[in-house]
Parts: structure tokens; C-alpha cells; sequence
């Protein structure tokens, strides 16, 4: 069974940085297009950033110039370098990515999101 695991969130304070990773495992063989979104109080889930299997990126215009999103094909993991940070980036980070992996001996790719991670910015 495929899972992403997100990771790295927590409580930092403004100005600061943070680093998530989101790891997929279970029978894998890659990760195509992944995304981070977040979502706050009271707010509908946002997409923060978004990379491509071919490693093309593209940012909300909140983050542009403070986020960067990376990926390992190797380790199956996407990253999220979060600098800059501000405290209306308060929100959980999800992952969410088109995995392809195999069901039954057959290979299908379906869409996962991750269980989130909290990240706190604190004034």
C-alpha cells in the first residue's frame, strides 16, 4: 500500500526556515508530479508549489522567492525549503503526488495526499 509521509514541520519564528519532506513508500516504483498545499483555520487548502517528473516548478505567488520545492527520484521523496518565513504561513503543509506502483502485479498510477504536518510561525 502507498503512503506519503510528510515531515519536518514545527514552531519556528518569523524570518525563520523550515524543511518538509514528504516520502512515499509501499510498492513504488516512482513518483511523478507532486505538489505541496496548505491549509489554515478557516481557509480552504491552497497549492504552495508544484514540480513536475521532469523537474519543472511552479510557486503561488505568496511563496515565489521564499519556498523552494526539490525532489529525489532516487529516494522518492519531495522536499519543501521554507524560508522567509512569515506568520501567515501558519498552516498544515500537505503532500500530494502521482505515484506509480503496482496492484496485483500490474502497474497503475493514482493520486495520494499525505497526512500533513503543522508548521507554526510565530511573530
Amino acid at each position: 500500500q502507498v503512503q506519503l509521509v510528510e515531515s519536518g514541520g514545527g514552531l519556528v519564528q518569523a524570518g525563520g526556515s523550515l524543511r518538509l519532506s514528504c516520502a512515499a513508500s509501499g510498492n513504488i516504483f516512482s513518483i511523478y508530479a507532486a505538489g505541496w498545499y496548505r491549509q489554515a483555520p478557516g481557509n480552504q487548502r491552497e497549492l504552495v508549489a508544484h514540480i513536475t517528473s521532469g523537474g519543472s516548478t511552479n510557486y503561488a505567488d505568496f511563496v515565489k522567492g521564499r519556498f523552494t520545492i526539490s525532489r529525489d527520484n532516487v529516494k522518492n521523496t519531495v522536499y519543501l525549503q521554507m524560508n522567509s518565513l512569515k506568520p501567515d504561513d501558519t498552516a498544515v503543509y500537505y503532500c500530494n503526488a502521482d505515484v506509480q506502483s503496482t496492484e496485483g502485479g500490474v502497474a497503475v498510477v493514482r493520486n495520494y495526499w499525505g497526512q500533513g504536518t503543522q508548521v507554526t510561525v510565530s511573530s
